[in-house]
């Protein structure tokens, strides 16, 4: 288990460094200048303060020497120069400055992220805990009314879009009938019933949306199970069926739908864009929305795509290893 660990990781930031090198590489390489918006912001852009700009900020050197340069500020810091008398010592890891407010990426990172994990781990155990249930008394109850009605309204609910579900939702439950309150983020150690109220309706509309697909999930995975040799040997020893569909069947089903909770949930955490942007939660995925439309920060953009890229993979990581758990036929060689 643990050489299986190690080499994972090793794999992990393999991964991380070539999605770094091709994020890095698409901003310096692409059509768009990235010294022109920041040269336009100043007076009088003129030909040679562009070209200047562009020599402060190492857009003359090859590319391999400007990811260096880069990579290196992870690990040790580096002075950022927009102008002659702009410079900024960016504290590792620095993941650069922002064009728009001249901050620290990182700084602003770590004010950022804590909203959209709290949004995330809260909508995820919603989603999991009912998707799964459901999705276990469909199949208990497989060819009957409760079974047609549970699967017929996962399907109306993952018809309609997603972001027509969440901006409905804000404005009849929180604008014209108040029966939420206001959504907004605050620290769960400034306040935790503030921070609690504040995320409820969009915990409520991100778990129950995304619910729809984890019911059917293991829906299919409990009917396969159900019939399989060793679950009607345990029904012919008498046990009973709570022990069979819970501990036996379950356990099994359970498998592939942790593998697709691991995948989603590092996909929160990258970002709940149309969550964060209807429901006005300042976190990090209306952060790279906002990055993107305008004039493209891409510092921000880039943090962001690497920072969603991390999760992504040590998902994976945590997911084969709880695999080992929930059922023993699997084994980490």
């Amino acid at each position: 288990m643990f050489g299986y660990i190690v080499r994972r990781l090793v794999t992990a930031m393999l991964v991380l460094i070539l999605t770094s090198m091709i994020v890095f590489g698409i901003f310096y390489l692409g059509p768009k200048n990235p010294a022109k918006p920041l040269c336009e912001a100043q007076q009088r852009c003129t030909p040679e303060k562009l070209e200047r700009l562009e020599r402060r900020m190492g857009l003359d050197k090859p590319v391999h020497v400007a990811y260096g340069q880069w990579a290196k500020g992870l690990f040790v810091g580096r002075t950022v120069e927009y102008s002659d008398t702009t410079k900024f010592d960016c504290s590792a890891p620095c993941l650069g400055i922002s064009y728009s407010n001249n901050a620290e990426v990182t700084d602003e990172l770590k004010e950022k992220y804590p909203a959209t994990l709290s949004l995330a781990i809260g909508g995820a155990l919603i989603y999991l805990f009912v998707g799964v249930v459901t999705g276990v008394f469909a199949a208990r109850y497989r060819g009957t009314v409760i079974d047609r009605a549970l699967v017929t309204s996962t399907l109306v609910v993952s018809a309609i879009p997603y972001y027509l579900i969440a901006l409905l939702a804000w404005i009849f439950l929180t604008q014209k009938y108040p029966v939420f309150p206001d959504t907004q983020y605050s620290p769960f150690l400034d306040n935790p019933a503030t921070w609690a109220g504040g995320m409820l309706l969009p915990w409520l509309v991100l778990g129950l949306t995304n619910a729809t697909q984890y019911s059917r999930y293991t829906r299919g995975q409990m009917v396969e199970t159900l019939g399989e040799d060793y679950i009607r040997t345990a029904v012919a020893k008498g046990q009973k069926e709570n022990v069979v569909v819970f501990r036996h069947a379950l356990r099994a089903a359970i498998i592939p739908v942790v593998t697709i909770f691991g995948l989603d949930f590092a996909t929160l955490l990258g970002g709940t864009v149309f969550t964060e942007f209807i429901f006005d939660i300042e976190g990090m995925g209306r952060w790279a929305l906002q990055a993107v439309v305008g004039r493209p920060d891409i510092p921000v953009v880039t943090a962001t795509v690497l920072v969603a890229a991390a999760f992504i993979v040590f998902s994976n990581l945590i997911v084969d290893v709880v695999y080992s758990f929930l059922d023993p036929r699997v084994r980490l060689a």
